[in-house]
């Protein structure tokens, strides 16, 4: 655990290492530079929010521990790679010579065997990282290969191609690769072993196959989880979920069994009638579906409702939210969050030019 207390101006190896955490964690984007400047610090400032520390910008004994703690499984499955050099062999070689192979470093065969071709083709990639060309594979090497090898797009790794294996890419989540490969979170960290949802570019998961995806009947709720982001992860409804756990309101609590509906048991209604305090954006977050929908749907050309009014509630196969009403307090970065996704995604898609938001204005997700 560090000591030394960083803030704005601070330079040195533990600066780098405040950025390395943090970009593993997604709070930083830029290259490490040793250097604390404002993106480190704005970094930082969103890291201490996000995790209930005192916003201050101020890397202290309090904030390094929570780096620590939320970095523990990336850094220490990075200290596993072993040490190769000529003569290993084994799974870890095949691994080093696949990704050498896609970064245009290595042109033989996959075979398992460190020889002097691969060593050839080490000593390049270390000398054109800026790393020192000893031809072994030490954990900066290792580091450095995961990290290109992760940034490279899915059609070069031929990640694509297969669903036994999948390498982490830079802004990965473990839910964003459940939904890419129609499984469950649960079902990757079952199958991986996984204790916590950290997860470092480069590592390999193993994906489980429709056979293999078990169907949980029981989830333990976790800190951050909602009703909405529950019946996303496991292909239902929140009223179904509500209705099997005979839940009178949203609320949940950190370490609550909720039983989860099969396919069988997972039905949408055809009509709501409204209730007090209801709203076409709450009433379209509890079934899966869009205002734009709602109102289509029932003929409505305002956002007024009457209680005891009756909507028709669409039942298709459609995103469960493309849009989304920004509220006080908002930012870019807690909807990119909320909505697992990237910051820089959402000012795409919205053609947006600064992070500045209005309440009210609707967001394409």
């Amino acid at each position: 655990m560090l000591e030394e207390n960083l803030q704005l101006g601070s330079t040195g190896d533990n600066v780098k290492i405040l950025q390395e955490k943090l970009k593993i964690l997604g709070f930083y984007n830029p290259v490490v530079t040793g250097s604390f400047g404002l993106s480190t610090e704005v970094g930082v400032k969103a890291f201490q929010r996000e995790y209930d520390l005192e916003e201050t910008g101020i890397v202290n004994e309090e904030t390094w521990q929570k780096l620590f703690e939320l970095t523990k499984v990336a850094v220490d499955r990075t200290r596993a790679n072993s040490l190769l050099s000529i003569g290993s062999s084994g799974e870890e070689v095949r691994q080093l010579q696949i990704k050498l192979k896609a970064l245009l470093y290595y042109t033989g065969p996959i075979n398992s065997n460190f020889d002097l071709e691969t060593e050839n083709a080490l000593k390049r990639f270390q000398a054109n990282n800026n790393l020192t060309a000893t031809g072994t594979t030490d954990s900066q090497t290792w580091s450095v290969l995961n990290s290109l090898y992760g940034n490279l797009n899915p059609c070069v790794t031929g990640e694509e191609e297969s669903t036994n294996t999948y390498t982490v890419q830079r802004g990965d989540t473990l839910y964003s690769i459940a939904r890419k490969f129609n499984t469950t979170v649960e079902a990757l960290k079952q199958f991986n072993n996984l204790t916590s949802n950290t997860l470092s570019i480069g590592q390999v998961l193993k994906i489980p196959t429709e056979e293999e995806t078990p169907t949980p009947t029981t989830y333990t709720v976790q800190r951050g989880d909602t009703l909405y982001s529950i019946a996303k992860n496991f292909n239902t409804t929140v009223e179904a979920l509500k209705q099997l756990n005979n839940l009178t309101s949203n609320t949940l609590s950190i370490g609550q069994v909720l039983k989860i509906p099969t396919e069988e048991e997972t039905t949408t209604p055809t009509t709501y009638t409204v209730q007090k305090g209801d709203t076409l954006y709450s009433i379209a977050r509890r079934f899966n579906t869009t205002v734009e929908e709602l109102k289509r749907l029932n003929n409505l050309t305002s956002n007024t409702l009457s209680i005891g009014q009756v909507l028709k509630i669409s039942t298709g196969e459609e995103e469960p939210i493309t849009t989304y009403t920004v509220q006080r307090g908002d930012t870019l970065y807690s909807i990119a969050r909320k909505f697992n996704t990237t910051v820089e995604e959402l000012k795409r898609k919205n053609n947006l030019i600064s992070n500045t938001l209005s309440i009210g204005q609707v967001l394409q997700i």
